[in-house]
Formats: C-alpha cells, structure tokens, sequence
C-alpha cells in the first residue's frame, strides 16, 4: 500500500515545482532579453548572436536580412534572400518580409521571383497602402501601366497623402494627365490639393489648373489658403485671368464669396473682413514691421467689422510702401480707384496714401493718391486710373513716401477701410 505524503513533503514538492517553473520562466526571459539586447545592436554580429539565441524568431532573421540588403558598405543581397527566406519558414504571413524580398529579388533581375514575392504580400495584408504602393512602383518599372495604376490607386485610397507622389510617378510613365485623373487618384479635395501643391512647386502649373478643374467639380469645403500656391503662380506668370478664376472659385468653397467689398469692387476683400492675408488675391501685410506697427482693429472702422491700423513710432522719417494687394483688371480699360483714411495725430508734411501700379512686363508705371495727416474724420480718397494697352493686373499698395526733410520723423495713427477699385462708368477707354 502506497503511503500518501505527508503535509510537509507535499508542501516540499509544491516548493520544488514552484523553484523549477521559475527557473525556467527566468532562463527563457535572460535568453529572451539578450537576444532583444544583440538585435538592438543593429550589427550584423548582434543580429546573429540574437539568432543563436532565439533562432525561432522571425524578427531576428528578417532584421538580419535588412541588414544585409541595406546595408551601405556591407551588403550581400543573396545573403539577405536567405535570411529573409529563413524568416518566412517561421512566420509566412509577414507582409514586410514579401515586401523587402520582392525588393532584393528585383535588384538580382529576378522579375519572376520578384512577382510573386509581391503577389505574397498582397495576400498576406491586401488592405496595405504600403503593399499597394511597391507593387504598383514595381508594375510601373516594368510598363504594365493598367495594373500599376490600379494599385496606386489603392494606395492613395487607403492613404491620400501618397497622392501627389503617385500622380507625379504615373505622368512619367504616361503624359496623358486626364488618364492618369482618372486612374490615379480618388476624387477627393485632400488629395486632389496635395497634387495641386506638388505640381505647382515643380513649375507644372498647366497640370495643377486641370486637377483644379477636378477640384472644382466636386464642389469641395476648402480653406482660401489652398488656392495660395497655384494663384501665387499664375500672378507671377502674370496669367490673371486664370489666377482671378481659380481665386474666386476658392473663396465660393470656403465661403467667403460674400464679403461686404462696395459694389463692383474688383479689389478682394477691401474691408480687411476676412481675415485672409499673405497670398493670392489676399492683402500682403508685413508680420514684423517695427515702424509702422500694422494690425487689424475690430474698435475702429468706416464700415464693416474691422480696419486696418498703422501705428508710427516718431523715430525714423519712414518710407514705405507695403501693404499690398493684386487685381486683376482688363487692359485699356477706366477705372475709379477709392480708399477711406482716417487719421489721429499724424505728423510731417507727407501723410498716408495709396499706391496704384500697373503689373505688366512691359507697363509698371505708378500713380499715387493725395495723401492724409494731421487729424482727420474718415475721409474718401480717389483717383482715377487707366489701364495700359497690355495691362492685365495692377498692384494696390498703403504708402507713406518719405518727408524731404530727413529729420522730419513721422508719429501718429493712421486707420484705412473700404478700398475699391471700380470700372468707370464709362468703360472702356479708346485710344
């Protein structure tokens, strides 16, 4: 008959089996952690000594084909086929694995094995932009366009911040920007303006006005700040017409088609209400303007909710012209220019005024308004002005032209609201 155990060998045993799991626990944590310890090493030594230690993990092994692949002074891409191989024995549904082994068998001119690699990816993660983007980049080099396109179009779905990326690649391997459009990119305003930036900056502005024309179709919410960039451009190629269309086209989708300007202005924004500044058809006013010290005031106006308030500090006889605007005007063509000044204290024999320029290759001549000092009520400027033969644009720009008396230092405030530029009622003029 086997005699149980008493309570104090059973407690033993319990304590025994107890001291064994822990010991082992502890032996597979060291092992674990040294091999987390030489992977971390990033060398090829450590990779390896991690996969003497845990030669089951298939981090180590992919790691240690990364290293081989990429590696700058040390790589050895047949080395890395291996490993990568070895890694996906244990763990065949790692999409990165496929990924970099489709990469190391394309730079072997593997095509074949490359193919398939990507195909494995894409079965084991078919929702990855990043497995859709390589694969397509891969169909792309190898000029089946179709397929390509369909998975960069997957990738920008999945993630729209590859859009432009994806439109620039494709319109290298096809010219045909309606096609690439539309088998490229998703019908979406994020995407649409990312390639609108992207393509103005490298100077293809005709491609950025026709994926605005995709833009607009859509009716999109945007912000005015981004049609900046294409309009910038288009001015500056003096292209004002397109500029003004695709100016005004931004302000309808980001509401402010409505602003209280007077009644046929063709100045955007003349009551400074929107809040709008720096680009476009926007007013350009200098941030970090010591003297004078420009802001918008919600306290003082003509009209509206706001002016704009210029504040001079007595210290220089100050010569500036710069608060800016553009217009887009038709050339040969009257206008009456008109501006509310109201000034407090303003000092010197040369006050606040405007500045009317012609913004043409050939015509840059320049007018100016009478000017205001002293301490005025809010007074009406005007003047009128006639647009040259080839005058599509013309610059707006406050001014405060230096006194001829060097030591005469200007001080004071200065308030400006309404500003207009209207045709006249005659028209256009005759030469």
């Amino acid at each position: 008959m086997i005699q149980p155990l008493s309570q104090s060998a059973r407690r033993g045993l319990l304590v025994l089996a107890a001291s064994l799991s822990a010991l082992f626990l502890s032996y597979f944590s060291i092992r674990n952690a040294l091999a987390a310890h030489f992977a971390a090493l990033q060398t090829q030594q450590g990779f390896e000594q991690a996969i003497r230690l845990e030669p089951s993990d298939s981090r180590n092994w992919y790691q240690l084909g990364r290293y081989w692949q990429y590696h700058l002074e040390d790589s050895d891409v047949p080395l890395a086929i291996h490993a990568y191989i070895s890694a996906l024995s244990l763990n065949p549904h790692s999409a990165e694995t496929w990924l970099d082994l489709a990469t190391a068998y394309e730079s072997e001119d593997n095509l074949p094995a490359a193919r398939d690699a990507f195909l494995h990816a894409k079965k084991a993660y078919p929702l990855s932009a990043d497995v859709s983007w390589r694969y397509g980049n891969f169909l792309l080099r190898q000029g089946e366009l179709e397929p390509a396109f369909l998975e960069m179009r997957h990738a920008v779905d999945v993630d729209p911040k590859r859009g432009a990326e994806a439109f620039s690649r494709a319109l290298h391997a096809d010219s045909n920007v309606d096609k690439i459009l539309d088998r490229v990119l998703p019908a979406r305003a994020d995407v649409y303006v990312n390639a609108i930036w992207d393509q103005t900056t490298d100077g293809n502005i005709d491609n950025a006005l026709k994926i605005w024309d995709r833009l607009a179709a859509i009716h999109p919410r945007l912000l005015q700040y981004d049609a900046f960039v294409l309009v910038d451009a288009l001015i500056n190629r003096k292209r004002m017409s397109e500029a003004h269309r695709v100016w005004d086209q931004a302000a309808l989708f980001a509401g402010l088609s409505s602003l209280p300007d007077p009644p046929g202005s063709l100045l955007w924004d003349g009551g400074f209400e929107s809040g709008i500044s720096g680009g476009g058809f926007s007013w350009f006013i200098p941030q970090e303007s010591a003297d004078p010290q420009i802001s918008l005031d919600s306290q003082e106006k003509h009209s509206g909710s706001r002016s704009l308030r210029l504040i001079f500090n007595g210290k220089s006889n100050v010569n500036f012209v710069g608060v800016c605007h553009y217009v887009a005007v038709q050339p040969s063509t009257a206008y009456q220019f008109s501006a509310w000044i109201y000034t407090r204290s303003l000092t010197t024999d040369q006050g606040v005024r405007f500045q009317l320029r012609s913004f043409s290759p050939r015509d840059t001549s320049a007018i100016v308004t009478s000017d205001i000092r002293g301490s005025e009520p809010w007074t009406r400027i005007e003047m009128p002005w006639l647009s040259g033969k080839d005058v599509q644009g013309a610059q707006v720009c406050l001014a405060r032209l230096p006194s001829q008396e060097p030591e005469n230092k200007i001080q004071g405030m200065a308030w400006v609201d309404d500003v207009a530029l209207v045709a006249a009622a005659s028209g256009r003029s005759h030469p």
